[in-house]
């Protein structure tokens, strides 16, 4: 099986196919740190992304951004000092499809890059244990 963050999205009509349980269950490994909520009736994969300032958080807001307009699929984003809430759904048919798994998988690589990029500690302190040795 292809890793999702490496598969591109695909067109969606308001006749394309809701993912089934069988395949919930099958992609969610890929995304162990997303939730399928529901919000006014409509399934929805979420994830909290937190970060150590507002300029980190507003980086992964615009890096998040411009995937979603190079992949044609685009999240509801809720930005806050040091976190952003992600939602993905796919609108036309008020329902979940492979391309929200995919774009979650590609969202959690936007975070690992991130992370990455902002090594240096936080001006407010550390986030662990571990910041603090």
């Amino acid at each position: 099986m292809t890793p999702l963050v490496q598969e591109r999205c695909t067109v969606c009509r308001t006749d394309s196919p809701h993912v089934t349980d069988g395949e919930v269950a099958e992609l969610t490994p890929q995304i162990p740190d997303w939730e399928v909520t529901e919000r006014a009736g409509v399934p929805r994969l979420e994830r909290s992304f937190r970060f150590r300032s507002y300029g980190e958080t507003l980086a992964f807001t615009q890096r998040v951004g411009e995937l979603a307009e190079e992949e044609g699929h685009h999240p509801a984003m809720l930005v806050e000092w040091g976190k952003v809430r992600v939602s993905w759904w796919t609108h036309a048919i008020k329902g979940l499809t492979r391309n929200d798994f995919v774009m979650a998988a590609k969202t959690d690589a936007v975070e690992l890059a991130e992370h990455a990029s902002n090594a240096a500690p936080s001006r407010c302190g550390p986030r662990s244990d571990s910041d603090r040795a």
